[in-house]
């Protein structure tokens, strides 16, 4: 690639965010170096600090930086969870303002393929849910595709004989 050992790690680590191929990790790298040096460190900063800062609500695994989610804290929220597959799919839902229940984030689906089976997402945490939140409806809002199918069946396989109703929209986000 370039002569410059600095530039090509700056080229690589930037090449590992999704969809950022070499060339678009090139020409952000080439950018970052045109900036001026305080844009450069309050960049750095931000992403250091959301790191440092923002980890998973103990409720609904969301991106949070307290402990509980501000969806979560909400008063007169409805006993209903919408299950979704990351928090990017909380955000868009939430886009909305039309949803008046909680979230769950599963941070994966059931996917044989990737060696992901039930033990590998946030079911436990689902499941004490529902039996000690009183939940009324569970709404599992995950892609239709055969991994997110199979991870609405499981779930709603796994609810049935706990009396919740469990609802399935597909989603693709």
């Amino acid at each position: 690639m370039n002569q410059i050992e600095s530039l090509d790690r700056l080229i690589n680590e930037l090449s590992k965010l999704p969809a950022v191929g070499k060339k678009t990790a090139q020409r952000y790298a080439y950018f970052l170096l045109s900036m001026n040096e305080s844009d450069v460190r309050d960049f750095a900063d931000a992403i250091i600090t959301a790191k440092e800062s923002v980890h998973y609500c103990k409720i609904c695994a969301n991106f949070t930086d307290k402990e509980i989610c501000d969806i979560c804290s909400r008063p007169d929220k409805e006993p209903i969870v919408c299950v979704v597959k990351e928090p990017k799919d909380v955000t868009a839902l939430e886009r909305v303002r039309d949803f008046k229940g909680s979230y769950h984030v599963l941070h994966g689906v059931i996917n044989p393929l990737e060696n992901k089976g039930p033990n590998d997402i946030n079911l436990r945490s689902l499941l004490d849910r529902v039996n000690n939140e009183h939940i009324q409806e569970v709404i599992v809002a995950t892609n239709p595709d055969v991994e997110g199918e199979a991870t609405a069946m499981y779930i709603a396989n796994l609810l049935k004989p706990l009396g919740v109703k469990v609802t399935r929209i597909a989603q693709g986000i």
